[in-house]
């Protein structure tokens, strides 16, 4: 298990699938319950939590010795080690016991044997899987006890009938990998030549944002994201103007692809030193200073231009496939407002649209400070590029989509929803038919999508269908007004008017960080990047048929 998931689990927040032994099983009254939350089961993590049992011991000093599993329908191709914990009286997966020994040849029905000692009462055991190498992510595994030993009597589970079914996935990075103390803020895009580029902080140090030594890392995968190249670094300010990496962070990158050039633009905001809780840039900071503040804080980015002023939107463009990246440009002068406290990308992607225009979603704060949402976009291949009007006030990170009769939607985080959990949480959601010259509120606005307030991901994804061509709205958040799980992808067949229930697809039940990003991988698969409960960046590729079946179909 990974070192976030084992930190979650210690908040309560994950692995409380058993929360009661409440059946009766066939023998006396001893009581053996298996379950499961959906949670990802990734490639390159030690464990993966399939599913838990719970076992009501009658009597103290009770000897486990015997676990039988299925893996059911699972392609035994994709496994190369299962495993055995036992938890005790923890129903949460962390300080694990090994019951035996894992299994490394995989067959149908797999038999564990070993010694435990089970307290009077509720005890947990845990089947863990380690994926091979080879293991597709977008395939699936299953599990199931069909019975365990205590004290030389076989017992069978009362829901005989159950089977874990979990998505497959990779852990693109996760904390720790390369010494790198934390992985944040996805962004993932398909370019021209089918390639995949996931992007996110590299918050070298450690965790919170800016400011902080914290770079733009890119990890490429050229085959629909079944294994992905060595990092690569987009942006980095490096020790710029005399001051050390810690204070020359960038953070919160965009990614966009420009479908007529192929060209990929990474946009990201840079800050340059501290400006403090007054609105003054901090002189004579080294390495030994300790001084912190960042952009959305206080008055930590102010009006103007400068680099002890403001915070800086900058982008470097890859002409070769996301291979190498060039220097940053800095568009902070061209585009944001004087007065404007703040202008900086939206984490995410951006979009190309069907006359040509990409565009970034971006978001700052205007002249008295508060948050907006906006687009900023170039019609001359990102020679130039335009800011347009707040969409809304009081919002934040945002993506945007271009909707069937060619008007903008931009779907926002909205904070007013961090102290509203009624009927009327839900994302801020604006179009445009001017590229933001002026806004509507849609009439979903503050309803349709709930949350927890937190970066959220909508695309447009297009297909064809008995010979005709359609498109879908897919949009991607933790679906929960309380906190940050239970991340699911919903599917709008009415450019967003409604979001039908039965579409929806849960892939994490644990509670992340919670952002994430959608592309379409091609027509027929649909790729995510998020931060999980399991990795700080999840992948995972969904059949787009799939997503169009109601569920009880699946």
């Amino acid at each position: 298990m990974s070192k976030i998931n084992k930190l979650f689990v210690s908040l309560g927040l994950v692995g409380t699938m058993l929360t009661s032994c409440s059946v009766s099983s066939p023998v006396g009254s001893n009581k053996l319950v298996q379950s499961s939350h959906i949670l990802p089961v990734l490639k390159h993590e030690q464990d993966n939590q399939i599913m838990g049992i719970c076992y009501d011991n009658p009597n103290n000093n009770a000897i486990l010795s015997n676990v039988v599993l299925s893996i059911g329908d699972t392609d035994i191709a994709d496994l190369d080690k299962v495993s055995v914990y036992f938890t005790g009286k923890t129903r949460n997966f962390g300080n694990e016991v090994l019951f035996g020994k894992p299994i490394t040849k995989v067959n149908q029905n797999l038999i564990f044997d070993g010694k435990q000692v089970l307290k009077k009462g509720k005890n947990y055991i845990w089947v863990s899987y380690h994926l091979s190498d080879n293991a597709s992510p977008q395939g699936e595994v299953e599990a199931s006890i069909k019975q365990i030993t205590v004290d030389g009597v076989q017992l069978t589970p009362s829901n005989t009938d159950f089977v874990a079914k979990q998505r497959l996935g990779v852990s693109v990075r996760d904390k720790g990998v390369d010494g790198v103390n934390t992985y944040r803020i996805p962004g993932l895009t398909t370019t021209k030549k089918g390639s995949l580029l996931a992007i996110y902080d590299i918050r070298r140090d450690n965790g919170r944002d800016l400011q902080g030594n914290i770079d733009i890392g890119v990890s490429r995968s050229t085959d629909k994201g079944k294994t992905w190249e060595p990092m690569r670094v987009a942006l980095d300010m490096h020790k710029w103007g005399g001051l050390p990496e810690k204070f020359n962070g960038v953070s919160d990158a965009n990614i966009l692809v420009d479908q007529n050039t192929g060209d990929i633009y990474v946009a990201g905001l840079w800050m340059y030193g501290v400006i403090n809780s007054n609105g003054k840039w901090i002189q004579g900071l080294n390495e030994e200073s300790k001084d912190w503040n960042h952009q959305w804080r206080n008055k930590g980015s102010q009006p103007g231009f400068g680099v002890e002023q403001t915070s800086q939107f900058i982008i470097a463009k890859s002409t070769d496939d996301g291979k190498t990246w060039g220097e940053p440009i800095n568009i902070t002068k061209m585009c944001k407002k004087k007065e404007w406290w703040l202008y900086a990308p939206a984490p995410g992607a951006g979009i190309t649209l069907k006359d040509g225009t990409i565009v970034f979603p971006t978001q700052g704060r205007d002249k008295n400070g508060l948050p907006f949402s906006n687009i900023t976009y170039s019609k001359d291949g990102g020679k130039t590029w335009v800011t347009s009007a707040p969409a809304a006030h009081n919002t934040t990170e945002c993506m945007a989509v271009e909707l069937g009769d060619g008007s903008i939607m931009l779907n926002m985080r909205d904070n007013r929803n961090r102290h509203n959990k009624g009927d009327n949480n839900g994302r801020n959601i604006a179009i445009t038919k001017d590229l933001g010259k002026t806004w509507v509120e849609s009439p979903t606005s503050h309803s349709a999508l709930i949350e927890p307030v937190c970066m959220a991901s909508i695309i447009r994804h297009d297909y064809t269908q008995n010979g005709k061509k359609k498109h879908v709205l897919l949009f991607s958040n933790p679906n929960n007004k309380y906190r940050r799980s239970n991340q699911t992808i919903k599917v709008s067949f009415d450019d967003g008017k409604t979001w039908p229930k039965e579409y929806w697809m849960e892939l994490d039940y644990g509670s992340g960080a919670g952002y994430s990003c959608l592309t379409s991988i091609d027509e027929e698969n649909i790729g995510i990047l998020y931060e999980g409960s399991v990795s700080w960046m999840t992948f995972q590729s969904i059949s787009f048929h799939e997503l169009i079946t109601p569920a009880d179909k699946r």
